[in-house]
């Protein structure tokens, strides 16, 4: 019998791109690579493990923004024809490698993973992952919970309670559509928290959410078994917290895994190196280099010099890596078995995009610790969020404290000199929806369509990803013209519906740019 639980935790998102004013969109990319080098490979790991008789279980979110892109036909569309692309320089590669057989053997195995990436997206899926990954949930292996409707950054839109109220339940609203049935859990993004979040998910029907660390090690009172086993609030919702350790061993740059020299090098890619004509295809039009996805060299070191990667090694040193992993949370476990009456369970949430994308080798790395649970079951045992809750639903009392897992553990990411100029206007934004739905209780059809979109406008601006991106300094440019772009329609469509004149066509122009959440509840402004 097991002494203690290890619950994964993968939130998988990405911010809503979508471009269709360009033949081209940089932005795009992001997705296409995502699902080329993540969720296709959890997707065939999930395979994988099933057909080897290896049992799995972990939680994982699925946020509105990402479930949308992967049922949009013009975005599904578009990564067709960007993998065919890749199939075809893969071809290329395989022939210019041809005198260097080291390299060869990459490109031949980079060129075997599209062509299984195209044929699972077209075939087996059905151009549908967002169903492919609730298939699982519905098999048991898998709970996915619900997230807010953009990824607003909720502690610093909460000065606006219907701002928080409309992004929680739109985004379960969402997830219901998707799903089918109503979610258990809800993904806090960025794992944002504050005393009050609790009593609008549950009043939701949330059962639980998730905090970073100090969220609950702070917590009013101190919880007695700190982060290793979830809390209650006040108002019923169950809090798990992360555990410091295990992130630490995955995420952390320094001493977590995916830094390993054995380990494919993310950076160096043929994308930014081979002659540009040959390259030209299979880059952006205008001739902007891109990651392309085939990259020949290891971490190796810090020096500028890279040996090319070994695929054999890496396996081995990923499945050395899930080993060393299971032991160190057995011996947490143990210790902490003395210490409770109770199985502890140790939380450890990653970004999905850590597996695959960022981390080469992270799939494989999941499907050897489930091997190694699988035949070591008598000390640590896999399990989902809610699985717990059914297990011990009675858990100790507190109010955790705010909390995320940004730089130095709250706001800062997402408010500092470089971004705060934001925040004014999504408040008056909000405050100047919320009175229009009040003057328009029983508005006409158009007038209807017009506040749905004001609606939609307003939480495409308040994703936290665009905060994000302009206090990281990436792409910063491109987060300031989209929040600027829906924020100069969100003024022209509440200008409109305040005058009561509508401009049928640009409403329908809006309508078609951004077609997310198309039984979007706006009164959720309302107050």
């Amino acid at each position: 019998m097991a002494k203690g639980y290890l619950a994964l935790l993968l939130h998988a998102h990405l911010p809503y791109v979508r471009h269709p004013e360009y033949q081209d969109a940089l932005e795009e990319r992001w997705f296409y690579d995502a699902i080329t080098q993540c969720y296709l490979p959890l997707l065939f790991t999930m395979e994988e493990m099933a057909a080897a008789g290896i049992p799995f279980r972990f939680t994982m979110s699925l946020t509105p923004p990402l479930a949308a892109m992967l049922e949009d036909p013009l975005l599904l569309a578009r990564f067709a024809q960007r993998l065919q692309d890749l199939i075809e320089l893969g071809g290329r590669e395989i022939e210019r490698t041809a005198h260097r057989p080291a390299e060869q053997k990459l490109a031949r195995l980079y060129h075997a993973h599209l062509q299984r990436c195209r044929e699972a997206f077209v075939n087996r899926y059905q151009a549908d992952l967002r169903q492919a990954f609730f298939a699982w949930q519905a098999k048991g292996c898998i709970e996915i919970i619900a997230s807010a409707a953009t990824h607003g950054y909720l502690p610093l839109l909460a000065i606006n309670p219907a701002a928080v109220q409309a992004q929680i339940k739109i985004g379960i609203d969402s997830y219901r559509r998707a799903a089918g049935v109503a979610p258990s859990g809800f993904w806090l993004p960025e794992c944002g928290y504050y005393p009050g979040v609790d009593e609008v998910l549950k009043a939701q029907g949330i059962r639980y959410t998730c905090c970073e660390t100090h969220g609950i090690t702070r917590a009013t009172p101190r919880p007695p078994h700190g982060v290793y086993t979830p809390v209650t609030c006040p108002s019923g919702l169950a809090v798990f917290g992360r555990d410091q350790e295990s992130s630490r061993q995955v995420w952390s740059s320094v001493e977590g895994y995916p830094g390993d020299q054995a380990y494919r090098e993310y950076y160096r890619d043929i994308g930014h190196e081979l002659d540009l004509e040959y390259l030209r295809p299979y880059i952006h039009r205008d001739g902007i280099r891109v990651d392309t996805g085939f990259k020949y060299y290891r971490i190796t070191g810090r020096s500028g010099r890279k040996e090319l990667y070994d695929p054999e090694k890496a396996e081995a040193r990923a499945e050395q890596h899930a080993a060393d992993f299971l032991r160190k949370k057995e011996n947490q476990t143990n210790v902490l078995r003395t210490l409770m009456a109770r199985k502890p369970i140790i939380v450890a949430p990653y970004d999905a995009e850590l597996f695959g994308h960022w981390w080469h080798e992270g799939p494989r790395w999941l499907k050897y610790l489930f091997t190694e649970l699988a035949q070591r079951p008598d000390t640590v045992r896999a399990t989902t969020l809610g699985a717990y809750l059914d297990e011990y639903p009675d858990n100790p009392p507190a109010t955790p404290c705010a909390s995320s897992w940004g730089k130095n553990g709250f706001n800062e990411t997402w408010l500092n000199p470089k971004n705060d100029w934001i925040y004014p206007l999504l408040h008056r934004a909000a405050a100047d929806l919320g009175e229009l739905i009040r003057q328009f209780p029983r508005p006409q059809p158009l007038f209807d369509r017009a506040l749905q979109q004001a609606a939609r406008e307003l939480l495409l601006a308040q994703a936290s990803d665009w905060a994000f991106m302009i206090h990281a300094g990436t792409t910063a440019a491109y987060a300031e013209q989209r929040l600027q772009k829906h924020l100069a329609r969100f003024a022209q469509l509440t200008a409109m519906i305040g005058e009561r004149t509508i401009d049928p066509a640009r409403l329908t122009e809006f309508e078609a740019h951004d077609p997310i959440f198309p039984d979007l509840d706006y009164r959720a402004f309302g107050g």
